[in-house]
């Protein structure tokens, strides 16, 4: 390459690297300077702390219930919707009888709006007129209608429940690509050997998708994380901070009691993560071999 098309290359990608410095890494360098402020509702005045308001968020014990919670919800979200998803996919992936039909009532959950989503789960789990407690009465499961929401022993695992519904079909329509690019040689060979289908699943269609597995379950890693919307609307957090995680934590912080420095510091803590995680993904990528079926 000539150092006249260098030139051009640079002249073509200004644009774009303008675009994602100003919208990106702008934002992200003001938020760790704002992270060194102090603000409250009272004193609304900036005021430098430093890192002060690190050293307080790791000393309170809401810093280590929300980075329980993260966990929790994160582990347990993104296990479920894999788990999920493949299964799903791996029915799909038959010759069913109005196939088309079933994928797009499959895909339905994850087309919704998150808040969409989340509204119509809270209506599901409202104590005396959700269908959940309908059914369970009706099973002799429960006496009662059970406040799942208003609870914090069963919070967490009703919004997991809704999280569930509304990601696993993603991870369906991932892995129903990769299954549809295995080898179909090889999957007849071991059938004509007398492989079952437990013994083909293990032998050959999880090492043909292994490296769509890796790479999917660290994208639904990163996206639900990130994850706002679902326990928002289901508790704001609540009962007593049992289902806070970062984004619904910063969100409260920043806009609920206007303390913007410790909003911008668990939003640093969070950025933290977000690129270990990215740099997990693309160093997967790379080490990808080729010919291998990739989400998009």
């Amino acid at each position: 390459m000539t150092r006249h098309d260098r030139w051009l290359a640079w002249l073509f990608s200004a644009p774009a690297i303008i675009l994602v410095g100003a919208l990106m890494y702008y934002p992200m360098v003001g938020t760790f300077i704002e992270s060194l402020y102090s603000t409250s509702f009272v004193n609304p005045t900036p005021k430098f702390a430093g890192l002060e308001l690190y050293q307080r968020i790791f000393a309170s014990d809401e810093f280590g219930q929300v980075v329980r919670n993260s966990c929790l919800w994160t582990i347990f979200v993104v296990l479920l919707q894999n788990l999920a998803g493949f299964a799903t996919a791996l029915l799909l992936n038959q010759n069913l009888p109005g196939q088309g039909l079933v994928r797009s009532l499959v895909l339905l959950p994850w087309v919704l709006p998150g808040v969409v989503a989340a509204i119509l789960w809270r209506f599901m789990y409202d104590p005396q007129l959700g269908l959940i407690n309908s059914f369970l009465v009706q099973l002799g499961l429960s006496s009662g209608g059970i406040a799942w929401l208003a609870d914090s022993a069963t919070a967490m695992p009703a919004a997991i429940a809704a999280a569930l519904w509304k990601g696993f079909p993603f991870s369906a329509l991932v892995y129903l690509a990769a299954l549809q690019n295995v080898d179909r040689e090889q999957i007849e060979a071991a059938t004509i050997d007398g492989a079952g289908r437990w013994r083909r699943l293990i032998d050959i269609v999880l090492p043909a998708i292994r490296e769509v597995i890796v790479i999917n379950v660290i994208v639904t890693t990163i996206l639900t994380f990130n994850y706002f919307d679902m326990i928002w609307v289901l508790t704001r957090g609540g009962p007593q901070n049992a289902t806070h995680i970062f984004p619904t934590k910063i969100y409260e912080l920043g806009f609920g009691q206007f303390r913007f420095g410790e909003a911008a510091a668990y939003g640093v803590l969070s950025i933290l993560v977000l690129l270990l995680l990215v740099a997990l993904y693309f160093a997967v990528q790379s080490t990808a071999r080729p010919g291998r079926v990739r989400p998009a």
